[in-house]
């Protein structure tokens, strides 16, 4: 009974620390900024707040945000899952190469991402011809080409984790590859898709660099509405009612999504071996065509900003490389490129840690299976108030930080320790919903075996959990890397644009 004691006062702990640190860094932001717009002269507009509501161009913006949301996350998740297959199921030369490579989109910012395409699909790019640069079809491609890393490593690290034993005894009694597919391998991924579709849905939704480069005011989404009405009109009124709509719109999605996935989600039964991965055959051939299709579109345009980055009047130049290193020589920079990059690797790594700390206390916590209905809906509940600053604008956290954090004893405007703040908070939803799935799927049997035999829970940790979730928990880690290093990268490339400082 101690023991037991013990045990729920350390999952009380492992859920308070992450919940204080999303009160004090999000929620007090965004309530302040939303009241600030709301209550503009400290006297509640809600009239003239539901207004912004009833503007052709609110609608507009909403519809099209959502209608590019959902495109973007269905076509990623498509092809998503059989590169997961081919990544994480097979083996083959180069594998790792390919890991990596689908991963760097992710890393880079979007604003960079956003300009490869300009540059691909520009009249005088390869693929000019296409007539797609300034479309809505150019800012799709860069979202798929950006969050498909998001389902790779999401579901891969499951696919790895699953016990093959059963989709062996489907095809010894006769199931076909496809049959198996649909009837075991499906059902036991169906939770990491469903957290994989989530959080590409939320990125869709809240593009901002990618939108706006791509597709300036024309294609505007709710997330670039926010700025431009914040930070060009200061109308924070307009601006709190959209984000209070994308709170709104976000909680719905993430209570569909956590119902979907308690109906779909179920025991897997798991060794602590998994199975090896084999050679591809011609059965997997699909999935090889479609990886390498995914391949091919990740590749070109990278290679097509590189190549032009080497290119001065029509010949091959180091010239634009070698002004890195000396920031006098333009006005693009304040630092050399050197330094710059020393501090995004520092700021990441700091955020990574902070993430990793909070997503593991975050996913130990809301993978628990309680015995009653309302423990199970608590816990669906803390799993979906983790996933809120994926849905959030970056651009009401940001202006919350300046006028919410600005006295004792979170006078932090200044400070440098909100940038991996900040990239914690972002990169803390990948980081849960990476492990969640895996650790909801282990048998709790496991663990009450080895300790009916003797061991502790450490030992018990060691021998039931450790052999499944360490792959999860390295896709985890470069997850949190990956959007820590994209987020120092944009802020890096966005200093010195304007260094005023808003004071309302």
């Amino acid at each position: 009974m101690t023991s037991r004691r013990v045990g729920r006062a350390a999952l009380v702990v492992a859920a308070l620390v992450p919940l204080a640190f999303l009160a004090i860094f999000f929620v007090v932001p965004v309530s302040g900024m939303a009241l600030r717009g709301l209550r503009p002269e400290g006297q509640w507009a809600l009239g003239s707040a539901l207004e912004v509501l009833g503007r052709g161009r609110t609608q507009r913006v909403l519809w099209f945000t959502v209608w590019l949301a959902g495109l973007g996350t269905a076509v990623t998740v498509l092809l998503g899952v059989p590169m997961a297959y081919v990544l994480h199921r097979l083996s083959f030369r180069g594998q790792r190469v390919l890991r990596a490579l689908v991963v760097m989109p992710f890393v880079l910012p979007t604003v960079v991402v956003g300009v490869a395409f300009r540059t691909l699909l520009a009249p005088s790019g390869p693929l000019g011809f296409l007539g797609l640069d300034g479309s809505w079809v150019a800012i799709l491609l860069a979202l798929i080409f950006f969050n498909l890393a998001v389902v790779v490593r999401t579901v891969g690290g499951m696919w790895e984790s699953l016990d093959p034993r059963a989709e062996e005894a489907a095809a010894a009694l006769g199931a076909s590859p496809a049959q198996v597919f649909r009837t075991v391998t499906l059902p036991a991924l169906l939770p990491s898709i469903l957290s994989a579709a989530s959080v590409v849905f939320l990125f869709c939704s809240t593009a901002f660099g990618v939108v706006l480069v791509l597709g300036g005011l024309r294609y505007s989404t709710i997330e670039t509405e926010i700025y431009l009405l914040t930070a060009n009109f200061l109308d924070l009124q307009a601006a709190a009612v959209l984000s209070l709509l994308q709170l709104v719109a976000v909680l719905a999605l993430l209570g569909l999504t956590e119902a979907a996935r308690t109906r779909r989600e179920r025991v897997l039964s798991r060794v602590a071996r998994t199975g090896s991965p084999r050679r591809p055959a011609r059965v997997d051939a699909l999935p090889v065509a479609l990886t390498v299709a995914a391949v091919a579109f990740l590749l070109t345009p990278i290679l097509t900003l590189v190549v032009r980055s080497l290119r001065i009047d029509g010949a091959w130049s180091l010239h634009n490389y070698r002004q890195l290193a000396a920031p006098e020589a333009t006005d693009a920079l304040l630092v050399p490129v050197t330094q710059a990059m020393a501090n995004s690797w520092r700021t990441a790594i700091d955020a990574t840690l902070l993430a990793m700390l909070l997503g593991v206390l975050v996913a130990v916590v809301v993978s628990r299976r309680p015995a009653t209905p309302r423990g199970r809906r608590a816990l669906g509940a803390l799993d979906a108030t983790f996933m809120l600053p994926l849905g959030i604008s970056a651009v009401t956290v940001g202006f919350g930080f300046l006028i919410t954090l600005d006295r004792p004893p979170l006078d932090l405007r200044s400070s440098p320790v909100l940038v991996p703040i900040a990239q914690a908070m972002v990169a803390l939803p990948l980081v849960v919903r990476t492990l969640a799935p895996v650790l909801r799927s282990l048998d709790p049997r496991q663990r009450e075996a080895a300790a009916s035999l003797g061991a502790g829970p450490v030992r018990a940790w060691l021998s039931v959990d450790l052999p499944v979730v360490w792959r999860p928990l390295l896709a985890a880690t470069g997850f949190a890397m990956a959007v820590s290093l994209g987020s120092s990268a944009r802020r890096a490339s966005s200093r010195g644009r304007s260094g005023r400082r808003c004071r309302w």
